[in-house]
Formats: C-alpha cells, sequence, structure tokens
C-alpha cells in the first residue's frame, strides 16, 4: 500500500501507553493530566512527520473525556493532521481504551491541537500543503477551518476585553 507524501494518512502516529498505578487517582481511574501529556505527544509527532521540522504545541481545545480509563487498560492514540495554515496545523487525536486481554477497547477521549512549525532559528515557518485524498481527510479539513475560525474569533475577543481592562486601570 502506497502512502502519497503529505497527506493526513502519511501524518498518522499510533501511540500505546498501559495505564500503570503511578498514573492513577484514588478511583483507580488515570489521571485526566496523563492523558493530555500522551496526547500532545502524539499530536507533535504527527505535526512533526507532516512538517519535517520541530513543532511547538500552540493550545489544546475540545479535549473531550467520554469513558473513564482504569488502571491495567491499555490506551490507544491516534493523531494525523487535519489542517494546515501557513505555519501552523490542526492535529486531531482519537483516544481508545480497554482490557488488552479481552482485546476490546472503546473511545474514551478526543482532542484537537494547534501546532506552529519551527525553523533552524526557532521561528514560525511555512508548513507544506495538506493534499487531501478522500472525502473523509475534507470533511476533516472543513470542520478543522471551521475550528480555526471559531479560536481566531475568540483570540480577538480576549484581545478586546484585555484592552478594555487595562484602559480602566
Amino acid at each position: 500500500m502506497h502512502i502519497t507524501e503529505g497527506t493526513p494518512r502519511a501524518s498518522a502516529v499510533e501511540m500505546n501507553e498501559l495505564v500503570l498505578p503511578t498514573y492513577a487517582n484514588a478511583l483507580g481511574t488515570i489521571f485526566g493530566g496523563q492523558i493530555m501529556a500522551w496526547i500532545d505527544v502524539c499530536a507533535a509527532l504527527s505535526a512533526m512527520r507532516h512538517a519535517r521540522t520541530q513543532c511547538v504545541t500552540a493550545s489544546m481545545d475540545a479535549l473531550d473525556f467520554i469513558l473513564p480509563i482504569e488502571v491495567g487498560h491499555l490506551v490507544t492514540l491516534r493523531a494525523m493532521v487535519n489542517y494546515v495554515g501557513r505555519t501552523s496545523m490542526e492535529v486531531g487525536v482519537r483516544v481508545e481504551a480497554g482490557d488488552p486481554i479481552a482485546a476490546e477497547r472503546a473511545h474514551a477521549a478526543s482532542a484537537y491541537l494547534t501546532f506552529v512549525a519551527l525553523g533552524p532559528d526557532k521561528k514560525p515557518t511555512r508548513v507544506r500543503e495538506l493534499v487531501l485524498e478522500t472525502p473523509g481527510d475534507r470533511l476533516r479539513a472543513e470542520e478543522a477551518r471551521a475550528r480555526r475560525e471559531q479560536r481566531l474569533a475568540l483570540a480577538a475577543a480576549r484581545r478586546t476585553l484585555r484592552a478594555a481592562h487595562e484602559e480602566r486601570g
């Protein structure tokens, strides 16, 4: 099977982690922060795979915890670049978890992260285009574009509020 360079599939990364007791809270379920850390690593690898350079996390939004993940569960994280701007990318991550012996797993969490590609000077650098091959690729890109517009609108609203607050002293 040939995977076309620069496609979402070419950026795909899969990681597996075992939930050990040190990752768990008093309820025997994983700390949300641990899942966030694994999501960040998996997404960063996907972004770097596409950009072919170092990338830094700019934001994580829409992290939804759907099911509890228990000690002993196998956690599988899948990341893929959904959208590319000039110097940034949105990466989606799907987290599945379940009993590794029963080989059952369920959708446990999802997240969207924005990464910025960095050049050798550690400044933002241009990212190559994302080649959308399938209807699924195009749908994910369209949804990511809409999320980007929402992020930009929210950032503008925050700047306006901050400026108004600073004017009042």
